[in-house]
């Protein structure tokens, strides 16, 4: 579990830090994580450039915000939680009895002990953020509502990393990088794409990487607006990976088509490892993969989570911290999303090299002794070759044997070592 552990240990220097689409908390996150992976570029758009149909919004910068009780008391402050003030605030400095103050005071009705996260991008407002007990425990009186923050013309940052391959045909790892702090949804997500771009880099791959870490929705549309005709020629899958650190199911979100190479993996793997996994449909989409699948765009990209954003009760409140994600989530999930990129470097066509059955036992991969379940190896072997005939990928092979992608590709490496398989090709 020490993979599990470092990568915890990291998401715990990440979950402090004030983040929201533009500014300095993530620059700040993305700083962190290419002290992680050198090979990460932190890139900037200006603040309103048009992107497709979007424009990037102004820099946003929070400096302080806090409501004080008539004795100076502060009952809430920024400081203490990022989620207190709402995403995107204007400035305030204003004295207001409590029943104007109740206007600017959001809590989650339905959960009384938690801070909502609650944003307002693209309308000028600004509010609070407190449990539904600590508004319901305010008293009449005179509070000093503060927030000191300004909006001015910057840009918005995003991080890219490229690891070539062998091949210029690509895999896209996406996450973001844009929530204050709340661990499952916002700082998992990027700890698992760095230590994947960690693994990565460990061996010579056939495939190449493009794994990119920004602000969701808009820093997605403005990286496709940089990068969109590279990307449709050379990307064969892609995956959104969010909340992936807790310790319930794991879950997949299918691309709008819902049979791509991306689906064919996630299926597979999940299927054989994990069968009891959630399957949800493109029409319960809700992150980044909206974008990359979006008509026109057409990229093949799927979401890898533990618990389905929206779908947990911690999921946008305060509850959703560092007791909410574990080393043993987070190594799970790393452990899932390397078999899948396994099986993506082994995905050939295969083709057997002689006419009917191989004499195996020459080659020294046909056991010279009986004993039990020895034979089940051999006819994994056998049920490989069976369908190795150059029309179906190793994917479509491992599903219809019934045999896990992971098992058969030492078996690959075996036969081709014997020269009786031959790679024919993506």
């Amino acid at each position: 579990m020490q993979t599990g552990q470092e990568m915890y240990d990291f998401a715990g220097k990440l979950f402090p830090i004030g983040r929201s689409l533009t500014g300095e908390g993530v620059r700040e996150s993305l700083c962190l994580l290419k002290e992680e992976v050198p090979e990460l570029e932190i890139k900037s758009v200006p603040s309103k450039t048009q992107v497709f149909d979007w424009t990037v919004p102004q820099e946003w910068e929070i400096r302080e915000g806090y409501i004080e009780d008539a004795r100076g008391r502060r009952i809430l402050d920024y400081h203490k939680n990022n989620l207190h003030i709402m995403g995107y605030s204007t400035p305030v400095d204003r004295y207001v009895e409590l029943e104007e103050l109740l206007k600017y005071i959001k809590v989650e009705e339905n959960q009384p002990d938690v801070i909502p996260y609650v944003t307002s991008y693209y309308a000028p407002r600004f509010a609070f953020c407190m449990s539904k007990n600590q508004r319901d425990a305010l008293t009449p009186g005179t509070y000093h509502m503060v927030i000191d923050s300004r909006h001015f013309d910057g840009v918005l940052n995003y991080g890219e990393i490229l690891l070539p391959g062998a091949s210029a045909r690509e895999v896209l790892l996406s996450t973001y990088i844009c929530h204050p702090s709340m661990a499952n949804n916002e700082v998992s997500g990027p700890v698992l794409a760095v230590w994947l771009a960690k693994w990565l880099k460990t061996f010579d791959r056939n495939l190449s990487y493009r794994i990119v870490i920004v602000p969701e929705t808009i820093g997605s549309i403005a990286y496709l607006s940089r990068n969109l005709s590279a990307m449709k020629t050379k990307t064969i899958a892609g995956f959104v990976l969010t909340c992936v650190g807790d310790d319930r199911d794991y879950s997949y979100l299918e691309t709008r088509k819902g049979n791509t190479l991306a689906d064919r993996v996630m299926q597979n793997v999940l299927g054989f490892a994990h069968p009891s996994y959630k399957r949800y449909s493109y029409l319960d989409r809700g992150s980044d993969e909206r974008q990359y699948n979006a008509p026109g765009v057409d990229l093949p990209v799927c979401d890898f989570c533990r618990s389905k954003y929206a779908e947990y009760p911690e999921y946008h409140t305060s509850a959703d911290d560092m007791s909410l994600i574990s080393p043993e989530g987070l190594e799970g999930s790393f452990d899932v999303m390397k078999q899948v990129l396994h099986a993506l470097e082994y995905n050939h066509y295969y083709h057997v090299t002689c006419l009917c059955e191989p004499q195996l036992g020459k080659r020294g991969l046909y056991p010279t002794e009986s004993r039990k379940g020895i034979y089940e190896e051999v006819k994994k072997m056998t049920n490989l070759i069976a369908y190795a005939d150059g029309t179906e990928d190793l994917i479509g092979i491992s599903s219809r044997i019934g045999v896990a992608v992971e098992e058969l590709i030492p078996i690959v490496d075996r036969l081709c070592e014997a020269g009786l398989l031959e790679r024919i090709g993506y």
